[in-house]
């Protein structure tokens, strides 16, 4: 069996190899998370990745449409050795052999394709550079989505750690009410009851406390998801629930924030230049009814055998004008300047949305300003209660459960204030996103 000291050795190298193999916490402020969110960090959410990638994406396309307009240069050689029937060839006079060959032909060419007018490629250009400006708009709406969803969640989390400081609180008022409930009984001027009492009080705010404590880890994981970090970093965060947090840069008139948010919204200007983009596509298909003008050259040589070859050229210009092609072309602009229509739907849409958003976020900010005000001054009366009510029990002129009533009420109303404050961040948070400043929120 072994010996204490052994045990207790034991015990301290277990608990020293445990520290080392737990990586150090990720301290976290407001403002961070929200930079990291938007992608200004080296590991942005995979949202913001992924739109960052789509933008690549867009780009591409340009270059593709851009390459009609540019020049195609190629390269070509071909060796062969054949055999000739003069006769297939419509020569069948006399002193004509049958057969021909066999004989060696080689060939080098360089041939160069250039468009010298395509205005319906011009206009594919267009359309394409503006697929980019949607693309560029709908990356900076992943960003907003994405810093309102991470300031939602450290908003919790910090919520969550006020709720776990408040059940600590109450435990802790608990755990002295049951000294003091053992003290009175033994000093003979309270019943057992009270002991019970207090102790079946103990007992639920220690659950409360283990709930609270089980949330805050939920939260921890949700916003370490968010971030894209792995949900098994501990993150420590540096700021709490306070009335300063969620802080954005925007105006506090509601016509200068729906103006701003019409102006500067991402995702309406999304789709504004998906309606643009859907136009000049339109447009494109349209011009594929003028005529296009083209240059073609060829230049190689070509000869029985290399050093026997001799030069030859071919130099043309295309003029080619489209007539009919079954009517493709019209259902093709049927279908985008349905598409075009579409989009303006849902910008007009979008536009009420923007307000409606705005003026949500107003109500609810007024609303939670208007709660906190109550929620402090009830928080202010339910300690006084809890006061009181203790003082009462310990002159023995009243039973402690006045005084378990008082804290029950003194935990709704720490309940109460916290819900306050975090009604009011996460209405700052809402009206940050509804101007389209979410990235600015710190």
């Amino acid at each position: 069996m072994a010996s204490p000291q052994i045990t207790l050795i034991l015990a301290l190298i277990s608990a020293d190899l445990l520290q080392a193999q737990t990586p150090p916490p990720v301290r976290l402020s407001f403002a961070d998370a929200i930079r990291q969110a938007t992608g200004a960090t080296q590991a942005p959410p995979a949202a913001v990745e992924l739109a960052g990638l789509r933008e690549d994406e867009s780009r591409g396309r340009v270059t593709q449409a851009r390459s009609g307009l540019l020049p195609s240069i190629s390269l070509a050689g071909s060796w062969a050795n054949r055999t000739v029937n003069p006769k297939a060839l419509g020569f069948s006079f006399a002193g004509v052999p049958s057969l021909i060959g066999p004989f060696d032909v080689v060939d080098g060419r360089v041939q160069l394709q250039q468009t010298i007018f395509d205005f319906s490629n011009l206009k594919r250009v267009n359309a394409a550079k503006s697929q980019v400006a949607a693309a560029v708009a709908e990356g900076s709406a992943t960003e907003e989505v994405s810093a309102q969803t991470v300031a939602a969640a450290y908003a919790r989390a910090t919520r969550t750690e006020a709720v776990v400081r408040a059940r600590r609180a109450d435990s802790s008022l608990a755990a002295e009410l049951v000294t003091l409930a053992i003290a009175q009984q033994q000093a003979g001027v309270s019943a057992s009851i009270d002991v019970t009492r207090a102790r079946v009080q103990r007992s639920e705010s220690a659950g409360r406390l283990i709930l609270a404590q089980a949330q805050l880890e939920r939260a921890r994981i949700d916003l370490a998801r968010a971030l894209g970090l792995d949900t098994g970093t501990p993150i420590e965060l540096t700021d709490t629930l306070s009335v300063e947090l969620g802080a954005a840069a925007v105006p506090a008139d509601r016509d200068a924030a729906v103006a701003q948010a019409i102006a500067t919204r991402p995702d309406l200007a999304a789709e504004l230049a998906r309606g643009n983009a859907a136009r000049t596509a339109a447009s494109a298909i349209s011009a594929e009814r003028l005529p296009r003008l083209g240059l073609a050259a060829d230049y190689g040589l070509s000869g029985n055998q290399l050093p026997d070859a001799v030069s030859t050229r071919a130099l043309a210009v295309q003029v080619t004008v489209p007539l009919l092609d079954g009517f493709r072309r019209e259902g093709r602009l049927a279908e985008q300047k349905a598409v075009a229509r579409q989009s303006d739907v849902r910008a007009r849409d979008l536009r009420q949305q923007v307000a409606a958003d705005v003026d949500g976020a107003l109500l609810d900010l007024r609303s939670a300003a208007a709660q906190q005000m109550i929620s402090r001054e009830r928080l202010q009366l339910a300690t006084e209660e809890v006061s009181q009510a203790r003082q009462r029990f310990e002159a023995g002129v009243a039973g402690n459960i006045e005084v378990i009533n008082a804290q029950e009420s003194l935990v709704r109303a720490r309940e109460a204030d916290i819900d306050a404050r975090f009604a009011a961040v996460s209405a700052r948070i809402a009206l940050a996103r509804s101007v389209g400043s979410a990235h600015t929120l710190h």
